[in-house]
């Protein structure tokens, strides 16, 4: 019995894991397509997921707990706000078939499901806050803008990586190149 749950999770991470690489690439992809990713028949993927919304809805349930995970492995509370933030955006950047399709096709990727990730944006807040009052982070810049320019240097970054102009490693050796030279703290010129 353990057994047979073992390969229905392997099943259906299979599925759903195929199911965000195809999406990312084509958006209204046939289940067909993704069936055939996952190494799956199609009535095995409709046993899982008897309709596209059904899978939808998974792979809702999935972006999120992936981006919680995502937050986690970064240990945002740990080291210099700096290197927290290079965390994040290579963390993030590991699911980047995943947010590329948040970011550019997920039609459920709302406001109602983005504040599923309140605790994850305060953290970063948090961890931005910590940077700006050790000196680290540029204190003129307001909590939010930085973290809004980090979401833009990830966009900008899987665009880059999808049109294959820049590797995922350059990606994000760039990314921190752009927070180290535009956010962070300037150092003050000591008087003569």
């Amino acid at each position: 019995m353990a057994d047979e749950r073992g390969a229905r999770a392997r099943t259906r991470r299979a599925i759903l894991d195929a199911a965000i690489r195809r999406l990312a690439d084509t958006p209204n992809c046939a289940l067909s397509e993704i069936a055939d990713d996952a190494g799956v028949g199609r009535t095995t993927l409709h046993r899982y997921f008897p309709e596209r919304a059904d899978l939808i809805d998974a792979v809702r349930v999935e972006s999120v707990e992936r981006m919680r995970a995502a937050t986690a492995r970064a240990r945002l509370g740990e080291g210099s706000a700096l290197e927290a933030l290079e965390r994040l955006a290579s963390s993030y950047l590991d699911e980047g078939d995943l947010l590329t399709y948040l970011f550019f096709h997920a039609e459920f990727a709302d406001e109602a499901f983005w504040e599923q990730l309140e605790h994850e944006d305060e953290t970063l807040i948090t961890t931005i806050t910590r940077g700006q009052a050790s000196g680290e982070l540029d204190a003129s810049f307001r909590p939010d803008w930085i973290s809004n320019v980090l979401f833009s240097l990830l966009y900008s970054a899987l665009s880059s990586v999808r049109e294959g102009t820049l590797t995922r490693g350059e990606a994000s050796r760039l990314i921190g190149a752009t927070l180290r030279g535009g956010v962070a703290a300037r150092p003050t010129a000591s008087p003569r």
